[in-house]
C-alpha cells in the first residue's frame, strides 16, 4: 500500500499581493481617480462576479459623486469566444449616455472581451469610456487596451484571491495567491480551504 503524501500548501501557493499591499495600492487609484474626475460624476461599471471585491474597496476611495453599475456576460462558443464576442446576461439599469464610464476589473489579460465589451459601451454614446483594473496581466495581451488605472502588473500566474476564484472558491481570500502547481489544485479544489482560516498566510500549517 502506498502512502498518499499531500502537497504542503506553501508549494501549491504563494501569496503574490498580500492585503496591506492590495489595500495600499487601492488606496492609490482611488486618489487618481478621485483628482482626474473631481468635476465630474463617473459611473463604476462592474462586470461580474470577480470586479465586485475591488470595486466595493475602491468606490470607499473615491472622493466625490459616484454612481454604480453591474453588468453580467457569457463568452459566445466557438468563433466568438475566441473574438472576444459576449451575450449580455443582466444589463445596466441606466442610460449612459453623456455620462463618463469607468470600467471597474479585477484582472485584465488578453483584453479581447474587454475591447469588445468597450465597443458595446461606446455605441450607447457616453462621453468617455476608461479602465481600471486592479491586475494588468499584459504579457497576454492580444487586443490592444489604454488601460487608464492598473493595480499592478500581473506575471503570467493563474491567481486567486480577492475576488478571483477557482471554482467559486477563494473569492474572499484577503490576498491574491499565485498557484504553483495546479494539478494538486485540480486534484483537489479545496486543497487551500485551510487558508480561510488563516487570514493572510499562505504557509503551512
Amino acid at each position: 500500500m502506498t502512502n498518499y503524501n499531500p502537497p504542503r500548501m506553501s508549494d501549491v501557493a504563494t501569496v503574490l499581493y498580500p492585503a496591506a499591499e492590495i489595500g495600499r495600492r487601492v488606496g492609490e487609484l482611488g486618489s487618481a481617480i478621485s483628482s482626474d474626475y473631481r468635476t465630474r460624476t463617473p459611473v463604476l461599471i462592474s462586470v461580474l462576479k470577480g470586479g465586485f471585491v475591488f470595486l466595493a474597496d475602491l468606490l470607499r476611495q473615491i472622493r466625490g459623486p459616484v454612481a454604480v453599475e453591474f453588468m453580467s456576460i457569457s463568452s459566445y462558443a466557438g468563433q466568438g469566444e475566441s473574438l472576444g464576442r459576449v451575450r449580455i446576461l443582466k444589463d445596466l439599469d441606466r442610460d449612459i449616455g453623456g455620462q463618463d464610464v469607468l470600467i471597474v476589473e479585477d484582472i485584465v489579460d488578453t483584453g479581447l472581451t474587454l475591447s469588445y465589451l468597450i465597443s458595446v459601451l461606446q455605441a450607447r454614446g457616453p462621453s468617455s469610456v476608461s479602465v481600471c483594473t486592479l491586475l494588468d496581466k499584459s504579457v497576454r495581451r492580444i487586443a490592444p487596451l489604454e488601460i487608464a488605472y492598473a493595480g499592478f502588473v500581473c506575471p503570467d500566474r493563474f491567481v486567486v484571491g480577492y475576488g478571483l476564484d477557482y471554482l467559486e472558491r477563494y473569492r474572499n481570500l484577503p490576498d491574491i495567491l499565485a498557484i504553483e502547481d495546479m494539478a494538486a489544485l485540480t486534484a483537489d479544489p479545496d486543497l487551500l480551504m485551510p487558508l480561510l482560516r488563516v487570514p493572510g498566510a499562505a504557509e503551512e500549517p
